[in-house]
């Protein structure tokens, strides 16, 4: 019966329409929420190049402030796909999917615009100027995701022509001092958009901890969002339920971590006051529930963890690297449709060796 009821559900998730490859999971949460009340800011990324490193930018060419981020190994021809600068700004994305109201020579200049801002930006106040003072249209459709040194923490819905600020400080909007995003804007055409199910499956997680008392923290994020094989719409979680996949294979559809995800990290930034050199950039590089969350900082400069940084000889970096090299094994099959099942039974083996190892970073890092 088991085997009969799983695959029952295989059969209803191969039903579900595919995500487009950019597309990501994310969520703010305001020191209200987390146990030492400084702010988090969470991005869980998908997209199609899955080759990600970390670089550093000193201030200068143009740049008033230096900061790291996330960039594509190929090519980092002035994008960054999440970062935090040296004053304390951090910012992030997902794409959306219900936004655009005019069209546009150009498109997906959001890494762009979240280099600029990381270059100029220290507070959400100088982000919204930016804005307003950036040519249109600006070839963007997504959410922007920005948390300061000043205790601002705001969604910005952003498009060609328009902006609108999610604050999510205000409790009316987010009265647990938390606020989740996906694929869609809730300003956007109702309906429409993208990640609805990872929206749920999100929050769901998230109020349910809450309640429960649960303390956000980083590493909280990473193995409760980041590694989570729970789908709120099928009701199941296969971390808990390992036997509904009673041969290792499921179908890879609406979970947090999918075959797209190429990296996650959550900021943890600074209270008012304190010194924004103390912003800490946790990532992991790779598909997370085969990856490790190591710590970084800008004021380490170009002195980051050697694993994170482009590799001799390569583009790409050593710890992305292994991780892809793990994940080829818990998405080994490419012909066909192969291609829609990963072996939840190694992911769940890597996440159970790895995690000793994650925990002394974290460990340590304390």
């Amino acid at each position: 019966m088991k085997k009969i009821f799983s695959l029952s559900i295989l059969l209803a998730v191969t039903l579900l329409a595919a995500l487009p490859s950019d597309a990501c999971t994310s969520a703010i949460f305001t020191g209200k929420c987390t146990p030492d009340g400084r702010p988090l800011l969470w991005k869980h990324r998908d997209t199609g190049e899955l080759n990600n490193r970390i670089e550093f930018f000193p201030a200068g060419n143009g740049r008033k402030y230096g900061f790291i981020g996330l960039v594509n190994s190929p090519v980092q021809d002035g994008e960054v796909w999440t970062g935090t600068n040296d004053v304390g700004f951090s910012i992030m994305n997902t794409a959306s999917y219900n936004l655009q109201n005019v069209e546009a020579d150009f498109e997906d200049m959001e890494g762009a615009l979240m280099y600029e801002a990381l270059g100029s930006c220290k507070t959400l106040k100088d982000f919204e100027k930016m804005l307003d003072k950036m040519k249109k249209p600006r070839g963007v459709e997504a959410n922007f995701g920005v948390i300061d040194a000043e205790g601002g923490a705001a969604y910005y819905e952003v498009n060609n022509t328009e902006w609108r600020k999610i604050d999510v400080n205000d409790p009316k909007i987010a009265p647990q001092g938390f606020l989740v995003y996906t694929n869609y804007s809730y300003t956007g055409r109702m309906d429409e958009g993208m990640g609805y199910v990872r929206y749920n499956t999100a929050n769901e997680i998230l109020h349910k901890a809450w309640i429960r008392g649960e303390e956000f923290t980083p590493q909280w994020i990473f193995n409760n969002l980041s590694r989570s094989y729970y789908n709120s719409l099928l009701g199941i979680d296969l971390n808990q339920n390992p036997e509904l996949a009673p041969e290792g294979w499921f179908v890879d559809q609406d979970f947090i971590p999918r075959r797209s995800t190429s990296a996650s990290i959550v900021v943890k930034g600074v209270k008012p006051g304190e010194n924004p050199n103390l912003t800490v950039m946790w990532t992991i590089l790779g598909y997370p529930p085969v990856g490790i969350a190591v710590p970084l900082k800008v004021a380490d400069g170009f002195n980051q963890p050697e694993g994170v940084m482009k590799q001799e000889g390569s583009n790409n970096c050593r710890l992305c690297d292994e991780a892809l090299a793990r994940r080829a094994e818990v998405f080994p099959l490419n012909r066909g449709n192969g291609k829609n099942y990963f072996n939840v039974r190694k992911a769940q083996q890597y996440m159970k060796e790895l995690a000793p190892v994650e925990e002394a970073y974290f460990r340590q890092y304390k």
